[in-house]
């Protein structure tokens, strides 16, 4: 496995922290964080008080905000190191590299700062980040079920993404409704980087036993 491959995968496999990330500052709210009907963003809103309809006072908003940015990060550093292996797939590296850049202002402008750069961010990840799922799950060079995961991920958040957008959020409510269009390309990114470190692992194992025999 080339350094690149290798390096991409655990670039995009560190993205388990924004997940561990939202765990740990949710558990310094009081009254309790709600999972459903709470905003991903309000973990890190930087004042206390009411936002948007809701009370939000996150004293680890500080963890969040790396998080997203950290997040971000990865997903586009990833991409540039992975596309040197998987150059059919150039529409889905742009996209998913673009998703990253934008959504940086996600972390660098929480939504209680400046609301219309969080939003322009949170929007470009959500929409450019889930059409790249599509777009992989037709280009990439991998196994049938994994590109039908693939599409089928991506299908599914933007199904959900216009349901959010146009307030039709059910049982989820707001931060259910949400985690179905953000989760999806991140436990994707996780995903794909287990499957490329698993298969070269395998081909490397191959490559052992075949010099092995020979010798």
């Amino acid at each position: 496995m080339s350094r690149h491959i290798s390096m991409g995968a655990l670039v995009w496999l560190s993205t388990l922290q924004y997940f561990v990330a939202q765990v740990v500052a949710a558990s310094a709210w009081e009254p309790p964080y709600s999972w459903r009907l709470n905003a991903i963003s309000d973990l890190g809103a930087v004042g206390c008080g009411p936002f948007d309809g809701r009370s939000v006072c996150s004293p680890l908003n500080r963890v969040m905000n790396a998080s997203f940015i950290l997040l971000r990060l990865a997903m586009t550093v990833g991409c540039v190191l992975l596309y040197r292996e998987f150059r059919g797939s150039r529409t889905g590296f742009s996209l998913m590299a673009l998703a990253g850049v934008g959504a940086m202002l996600v972390g660098v402008f929480p939504e209680d700062t400046i609301y219309g750069a969080h939003i322009i961010g949170a929007d470009l990840a959500f929409l450019l980040g889930n059409v790249a799922l599509i777009a992989f799950g037709l280009t990439l060079r991998v196994s049938r079920w994994f590109r039908f995961y693939c599409a089928a991920s991506g299908a599914v958040a933007l199904v959900a993404l216009v349901l959010f957008l146009t307030h039709h959020r059910f049982f989820l409510e707001l931060g259910g409704m949400e985690r179905l269009v953000a989760y999806p390309q991140t436990i994707w990114l996780i995903a794909f980087a287990v499957l490329v470190l698993w298969e070269a692992r395998s081909s490397d194992a191959n490559v052992r036993r075949t010099a092995d025999r020979l010798g």
